[in-house]
């Protein structure tokens, strides 16, 4: 996933996507609690993912205010 996928989706499709990879990090870290983590660089890569989607929702909240 990159910033610019993420630029070309709706404010309500980025907010479903942050509430996947919020799950997903969540199952991550009792997977890890748990010791039957596989792939421990994936939680690297959903924290990055959320940083992403969180930067694009701001980027189209401060375009939405400017025009306003």
């Amino acid at each position: 996933m990159n910033a610019n996928e993420l630029r070309d989706q709706t404010p309500d499709q980025l907010r479903e996507k942050l509430i996947d990879l919020k799950k997903e990090a969540f199952n991550l870290r009792f997977q890890q609690a748990t010791g039957a983590m596989e792939n421990t660089a994936r939680m690297r890569q959903v924290r990055r993912n959320v940083a992403r989607v969180k930067t694009v929702l701001n980027e189209k909240a401060a375009a939405a205010a400017s025009e306003a």
